[in-house]
């Protein structure tokens, strides 16, 4: 079993735009996060990126944080990319099954002209909401298969 904890939830209202940290999130199955601009039935309900990935951009000069490439949580103690499609975590109160690895960029956004690089597509993951509830920081995280 493997266990890492939650740094940050996050939302923004539109597509397309870095998203700010809030206290908590209510997770709702099959939609995932209420107020947030990304949840609908589809595959790519909640976004998750880990911390560790963010201060790999840090290291390379940015002034990013939590939120900044439009992950709604923000992992600590995972490696996120390397968890199988299908896998099963509990995040706070809610059930997510990993549905994608990484993602295509269209086009390139604010992060990838500043630094030549982000870390989104190669190491955020996405998941949909099997069972719903409130997500906040500090909340355990714990891959079940």
């Amino acid at each position: 079993m493997r266990q890492g904890k939650v740094v940050a939830v996050c939302i923004s209202r539109n597509k397309g735009e870095r998203k700010t940290s809030v206290e908590l999130v209510e997770v709702r199955e099959n939609h995932g996060i209420i107020g947030d601009a990304h949840a609908g039935e589809w595959h790519r309900q909640v976004s998750l990126l880990a911390i560790e990935s963010i201060r790999k951009m840090q290291a390379l000069g940015l002034r990013v944080d939590a939120g900044d490439f439009a992950e709604n949580i923000t992992t600590q103690g995972i490696d996120l990319p390397a968890l199988p499609v299908g896998s099963r975590l509990t995040v706070g109160e809610a059930l997510l099954e990993v549905t994608q690895i990484g993602k295509e960029c269209h086009t390139r956004c604010a992060i990838y002209h500043q630094a030549g690089d982000c870390v989104m597509p190669k190491e955020g993951i996405f998941v949909k909401v099997l069972h719903g509830g409130i997500v906040k920081p500090d909340d355990a995280i714990e891959v079940l298969q």
